[in-house]
């Protein structure tokens, strides 16, 4: 198979690679379309994220979906042909978080993408089958794909304890900001104020979403609950500001490794600080907001690349107008025109999953 692969000095090649098989319990995918993360293009720029080093060469991508052409061991043969939107965890069953239910902080984890597992950026990949989620047909390859960045939405404004009526402020117009939007605004909130300084970013915030798009450092008080999907840390000591007493405060965004916070503030007003590291049972919630209309994920999509052209598709977030490129490692991209709102370019790292 052909395989997208970053070298330590930042090369990044197409280079032949056994198609893998897979082990007992898992399944072999075609892998139809992949979208670029934040995460990858840090790889790509820096050569790691925190403590992660791309050490040896390394296939990045971890929003993907395919079908599944192969199954192993104990794997209903059934399920080959079957479309499906890929969650990119490996966790060990056995570790006291997945058996508490939080696999997604399993210390064992094996996740795409993060150094030295290999994620999706070829044509072939396996996964065990119950991270296999099988897509109806009315959802289509790239919004399969972008279940997973979903997934950090949805995870976000669960544990921002968002519901009908609520008022949420986001720091942040990048895709993962306007994930959390539109999940926000799923959820039934009624004020979703999007904080942002970037006029191309602050035009398209509403169509995913905000009723209101402020420049960072306006005032803003009274709200129920507030996500960071910056990283940075102004953004995160005014939001905690703007919580109404016994408000949430949720961090997507990853910057700074350190920063200071109004610790009065959130003592006297009994705010709940919490963070989101990846997701965990968040395929059925994403599946069903797709299903029902509630959550535009193709109208994102603002770049579609072949295998050949990663390298661009990785620097596409630099280009005006750019919210979310898919690559397509089988072949030819779809040639339907894209509707592409303008944007404004970014080094954040909003959606980091190392």
């Amino acid at each position: 198979m052909r395989a997208s692969v970053l070298y330590p000095d930042g090369r990044l090649l197409v280079e032949e690679r056994p198609i893998p098989r897979p082990r007992p319990g898992e399944v072999l995918i075609r892998v139809l379309a992949v979208g670029v993360c934040g995460s990858d293009t840090h790889y790509l720029r820096h050569g790691r994220i925190g403590t992660h080093v791309v050490e040896h060469p390394i296939v990045l991508g971890h929003e993907a979906a395919g079908v599944i052409v192969g199954v192993g061991d104990g794997v209903p043969k059934s399920r080959v042909g079957q479309r499906v939107s890929i969650e990119p965890q490996c966790p060990d069953p056995s570790t006291d978080e997945s058996r508490r239910g939080h696999y997604n902080l399993c210390p064992r984890m094996r996740f795409y993408a993060t150094p030295p597992v290999d994620g999706a950026l070829c044509e072939y990949v396996t996964i065990g089958a119950a991270f296999a989620h099988a897509v109806p047909d009315s959802v289509g390859d790239d919004a399969a794909a972008l279940c997973e960045p979903l997934s950090v939405g949805i995870t976000a404004i669960r544990k921002a304890e968002v519901t009908m009526g609520d008022s949420v402020l986001i720091a942040g117009a990048g895709p993962i900001g306007l994930m959390c939007a539109q999940v926000a605004r799923a959820a039934g909130a009624d004020r979703i104020v999007v904080s942002e300084p970037d006029a191309v970013r602050q035009a398209i915030a509403p169509r995913f979403g905000a009723t209101e798009v402020v420049e960072p450092g306006a005032e803003i008080a009274d709200v129920s609950a507030f996500i960071d999907a910056s990283g940075v840390p102004a953004a995160v000591t005014a939001g905690v500001r703007a919580l109404r007493p016994a408000g949430r405060a949720v961090l997507v965004g990853m910057g700074a490794d350190e920063m200071s916070l109004p610790t009065s503030v959130i003592q006297n007003r009994e705010i709940v600080l919490t963070g989101v590291f990846r997701y965990a049972n968040t395929w059925p919630a994403a599946l069903s907001l797709i299903t029902s209309g509630r959550v535009d994920l193709d109208a994102m999509i603002t770049g579609r690349f072949g295998l050949d052209d990663v390298r661009a598709a990785l620097e596409s977030d630099r280009t005006p107008g750019s919210i979310k490129a898919i690559v397509y490692p089988g072949g030819t991209p779809p040639a339907t025109p894209i509707q592409s709102p303008e944007s404004a370019e970014s080094d954040t790292v909003e959606d980091v999953h190392p």
